[in-house]
């Protein structure tokens, strides 16, 4: 058996952290399209 398998750094489920980061990762995209589209429609 590995020897890493034992002693784990972490105990959190892979997918709740997956999910964690593709949440945030499209906020923030979400976030920047919405900063570029008030700018784009407050310079017209």
């Amino acid at each position: 058996m590995n020897e890493f398998e034992k002693d784990v750094q972490s105990k959190n489920n892979d997918v709740v952290d997956s999910i964690k980061g593709f949440g945030f990762s499209f906020l923030f995209f979400v976030l920047i399209f919405t900063i570029g589209a008030v700018i784009s429609v407050a310079g017209s």
